[in-house]
């Protein structure tokens, strides 16, 4: 496979040039003009932040990329899926409010703001896999399947189970709805904190296998030689009773992420950004971000994601870690094993290279890219 194109932009400005004039340069030498977007339905895949997180991206950056799209006849629209674990953003209404609060609405993106897979997080659509070793067929939120053309624009940081987050977790986990994300993510099945359970019997409601039943207490439990693993139980759960501990080897994590992500962008238009700005150690998933440990770098756009994630990675590498940081702490503990890799030695149980093996092997993409800087 020949060498990918992967295009740079250092966060440099002069007087009159602000750095969403470097993104827009950016992505439209990288070839977003390229692709046909004429009245074509675009997704736009962005973490809206957890709210008590300063990490997340600017609505600002994803505002000028609505706006470059809308520029080549596309219409555009923002969309993440529900999440996994408790928080507040686990289901439509309080994911809209949390975008909200986070500065994300439509009058400040100029676009619409969907999430994908519905109220609850089971609107989704079952995609194949090409070439899934782990994943037959991935759990999507139905609205990013049903856009002509797919977009992603990520957080490029560091993540405690994948090592970082970047165009292929953003493209994997983000777009799997709640089941595609227990999929990925879980080696088990749920169980019920029966402290937390009221007895409403909403998560029997949502059980086709009929594997929840109930106590002289009214206090649910779930069966695991009937339950299939669906986590639809967890959506329905309105006090968070319902969880799985149980998470798969991060190898395992990260090599259903990049089969996920493949059935996303599978046949389809894809164009994809990375900004490697507020390098935070842990995801924007929380409700809190430490400070960052590696300083910016810069802003990146490609057609292939491997190769986005590849780059991103390499550069942020080159970085001296900024003292008084989570890197630093850890580089300075008694004891430090130095992996020569900022990631590992941030979270050292994680394996990052894993999915971009793995990605490359089944065809997402490229490791092999060639930089260029705008």
């Amino acid at each position: 496979m020949e060498k990918a194109k992967v295009y740079f932009t250092d966060l440099r400005t002069q007087i009159g040039v602000s750095q969403l004039d470097k993104l827009e340069k950016l992505i439209r030498a990288a070839g977003i003009g390229g692709i046909d977007f004429d009245h074509k339905m675009t997704a736009i895949k962005i973490h809206f932040g957890e709210p008590g997180n300063l990490a997340f991206l600017r609505p600002n950056y994803a505002k000028r990329v609505a706006d470059v799209i809308k520029s080549l006849g596309g219409i555009p629209f923002l969309t993440d899926c529900n999440t996994l674990y408790p928080g507040r953003r686990k289901n439509a209404l309080e994911h809209l409010d949390s975008a909200f609060e986070n500065g994300y609405t439509p009058y400040s993106t100029g676009c619409q703001i969907l999430i994908a897979d519905g109220l609850k997080g089971s609107d989704d659509v079952e995609v194949p896999v090409p070439n899934g070793e782990y994943v037959q067929t991935a759990k999507i939120g139905r609205a990013i399947m049903d856009a002509d053309i797919f977009i992603s624009l990520s957080h490029f940081k560091g993540h405690e189970l994948t090592g970082f987050g970047g165009a292929i977790k953003n493209i994997g986990m983000g777009c799997g709805s709640r089941r595609g994300k227990m999929e990925q993510h879980a080696a088990g099945k749920p169980n019920v904190d029966q402290a937390l359970c009221v007895g409403c019997r909403m998560c029997a409601k949502q059980c086709a296998q009929g594997a929840i039943s109930y106590g002289p207490d009214n206090k649910a439990s779930i069966d695991h030689s009937k339950c299939a693993g669906c986590g639809r139980c967890i959506s329905a759960c309105r006090l968070d009773a319902i969880s799985v501990e149980n998470d798969a080897a991060v190898e395992d994590l990260n090599r259903k992420m990049a089969e996920y992500a493949l059935a996303v962008v599978s046949g389809r238009p894809q164009f994809h950004i990375s900004l490697v700005i507020d390098v935070s150690p842990y995801c924007d998933c929380h409700g809190e971000n430490d400070m960052a440990i590696l300083p910016d770098v810069g802003m990146f756009a490609s057609f292939d994601p491997v190769a986005l994630d590849q780059a991103c990675a390499d550069a942020c590498l080159k970085q001296a870690p900024i003292p008084g940081s989570l890197l630093d702490d850890n580089m300075h503990a008694q004891g430090f094993c130095d992996h020569h890799d900022h990631f590992k030695n941030s979270m050292p149980v994680t394996d990052w290279k894993s999915c971009l093996e793995h990605a490359e092997k089944i065809g997402l993409g490229t490791r092999s890219y060639e930089l260029i800087t705008v």
